[in-house]
């Protein structure tokens, strides 16, 4: 048997991508989405299309009630900027849904026997997040050597951030090699029902602009007139 790897899967350009390369390095795919409150549902429908075209062992998703405490655009009813992103972190950050996501994914993976987990954090062509950054991931990665029963009785999780250091349109064709189809993910702060993306906030800039960089079509729906 394969060795069994949970990769988090959002629906977004860069989890597709991260899948793929699960898939190619010949790990069993367990793929988990998180319902966490999220303005719109179009990503994790997203998620399912993805997972299904990618023939996952298995697709979960969790929900969690991060609106219940907001503090973000994507789980509060406030606007979502529309001007780029300046050297303040954005509205959009949601307050530690990576850790949760990351705790989440670690404790299906104790269950699943598993000791990889993969997740799309970029640092590159991103908004500024904290959780994205390469030392949140070495402080993550400590914490699974202590956290587990799997960790202390000697197998210790490996996360894996194959998309850490690489750009968008680096992503893009690197994506684009493994056969990912990304008219079938939403990386929109704010997609309509249909899955459309916006055209305007940060997600749909550097996701244009990746695909600009990597001289790629860009296959993205967008609402009519954007």
């Amino acid at each position: 048997m394969r060795d069994r790897a949970v990769i988090l899967v959002s629906g977004g350009l860069d989890s597709a991508t991260v899948l793929a390369m699960a898939r190619n390095e010949g790990f069993a795919l367990h793929a988990l989405s998180v319902d966490y409150g999220q303005r719109h549902c179009s990503e994790l429908d997203a998620a399912t299309r993805v997972c299904k075209t990618a023939a996952v062992k298995a697709h979960k998703i969790v929900t969690i009630d991060l609106r219940s405490i907001g503090g973000s655009a994507l789980t509060e009813d406030l606007d979502v900027p529309r001007t780029g992103v300046g050297n303040s972190i954005p509205i959009t950050y949601v307050p530690a849904r990576n850790t949760i996501m990351l705790s989440v994914a670690m404790a299906w993976a104790e269950v699943l026997g598993a000791a990889d987990v993969f997740i799309g954090v970029n640092a590159v062509d991103y908004s500024g997040y904290p959780d994205c950054r390469p030392e949140f991931i070495s402080a993550f990665q400590q914490l699974a050597r202590v956290a587990t029963k799997s960790a202390i009785e000697g197998r210790t999780l490996q996360l894996h951030t194959p998309l850490i250091h690489l750009s968008k349109a680096e992503i893009i064709r690197k994506g684009m090699k493994l056969g990912v189809n990304y008219e079938q993910t939403v990386s929109c702060y704010q997609a309509d029902p249909k899955g459309r993306a916006c055209g305007v906030c940060d997600s749909c800039r550097i996701r244009r602009a990746g695909f600009v960089q990597a001289g790629v079509p860009d296959p993205t729906r967008y609402w009519q007139g954007t």
